[in-house]
């Protein structure tokens, strides 16, 4: 009698023990899908696109000679000021888990970042800095295999009346990065300009800037002359790659609005056609005209608008702005996936999980959680035992 009087007390003890498991184990996967096994469910349906123009006959494109580019925008890494630690923690490990699912699957050669890296760069102390410079390093964190180029934007020195010298060194030393440098991968030619300096003003960081982009300006395009047509100007030169360049840098190009903006991530329809004011949402029309006639670009490459927008400028250029990275500034943020070589280039977006499809399947595990608890400890009767007692009561009258 004794051990039967064991078994009872024990039976409704295991089976709590077996529930509670079983739970444990629901919210265990609803957590390990959400927060990891998402990003690789979402990234690995992007592919890389193919180089529209294809092999020729006289000089073979192979897929070693292909700079597999991957760009990016805008991540904002909150700082001490406005950041608060839940909001932090929750975009920046979306944009940590992205980035490292992305590097894992494609495997790029190359990332860009088209500037406001930080949200307070540009009041960040000494420390402030610091710390914000070592949570980016972990989260875009890149092995040795890909190579990781920042460029600045006004969030990381601030917009053009609050940059000085100290910030733009400050940045261009941890980042390596200076307004018309050279980037040459591959035979491609890639152009990081620093549109922030591009005010026009005569400012010590402006003229600086120009005097750069000038002189890189002439060589690019002594480069591209023909050994025939060369002018006595460009006989001291130092030759590059014969490849039209690629413009990257934080600002657009002037346009007037994102009216003529179009896709599921251009901005929204009540902000398409509020006017750009220049110097703060895009260059001016005077830089952009600059640019486009020091360099002649075949692709120009921007952020800063959080939102995506494909551009044809005088000549036939085309822009494309890329949205934020980053949950905070988008439901649905992406990054641009390239196949470049020296002639040519193809592009494809690829989209990240939507914040909002992640609330939804917890909202749901939350609400399932709710119900099997409810019915277990019978404060919720289920459906069957439901549907048998009003059987049984219909029996009894």
């Amino acid at each position: 009698m004794q051990s039967s009087s064991s078994t009872t007390v024990k039976s409704p003890l295991k089976r709590r023990l077996c529930f509670l498991l079983k739970l444990v184990c629901f919210v265990g996967s609803v957590l390990i899908f959400c927060e990891f096994l998402i990003y690789y469910v979402v990234i690995f349906q992007c592919q890389w696109p193919e180089v529209k123009g294809g092999a020729r006959v006289d000089q073979k494109e192979t897929s070693a000679s292909i700079l597999k580019a991957i760009v990016l925008a805008d991540t904002h890494l909150l700082g001490e000021i406005k950041g608060h630690w839940l909001d932090k923690l929750r975009r920046e490990w979306q944009m940590e888990r992205s980035f490292q699912t992305a590097l894992w699957l494609l495997q790029p050669d190359i990332v860009f970042i088209l500037g406001d890296v930080f949200d307070e760069g540009k009041w960040s102390s000494p420390q402030a800095w610091a710390d914000d410079v070592r949570r980016f390093r972990k989260m875009f964190k890149c092995p040795d295999s890909t190579e990781l180029v920042v460029v600045v934007g006004n969030h990381d020195i601030g917009f053009h009346y609050e940059m000085t010298t100290y910030k733009v060194n400050r940045f261009g030393k941890v980042f390596n990065f200076t307004s018309g440098k050279l980037l040459t991968r591959k035979g491609i030619n890639f152009v990081l300009v620093n549109s922030v300096a591009m005010e026009g003003d005569g400012c010590a960081v402006c003229r600086a800037s120009e005097a750069k982009l000038m002189a890189l300006s002439h060589r690019l395009n002594c480069s591209q002359q023909k050994q025939n047509h060369s002018n006595k100007r460009c006989g001291d030169v130092e030759k590059l790659p014969a490849s039209e360049p690629i413009l990257l840098q934080h600002y657009p190009l002037y346009r007037k609005s994102d009216a003529e903006c179009s896709g599921e991530d251009s901005a929204p329809p009540e902000e398409k056609n509020i006017p750009f004011k220049e110097k703060y949402d895009v260059l001016s029309r005077e830089a952009s005209q600059k640019l486009l006639w020091w360099f002649h670009p075949r692709l120009i490459l921007s952020g800063h608008t959080h939102s995506a927008c494909e551009v044809l400028h005088p000549g036939r250029i085309p822009e494309i702005s890329v949205p934020s990275f980053s949950w905070r500034n988008r439901n649905n943020p992406s990054f641009i996936m390239g196949s470049i070589t020296p002639t040519d280039f193809s592009l494809q977006k690829c989209f990240l999980p939507y914040e909002s499809r992640v609330f939804t399947i917890y909202c749901a595990a939350g609400a399932l959680l709710a119900v099997l608890i409810l019915a277990h400890v019978q404060l919720l009767t289920p459906p069957f035992y439901f549907a048998q007692r009003l059987i049984s009561k219909h029996k009894a009258a």
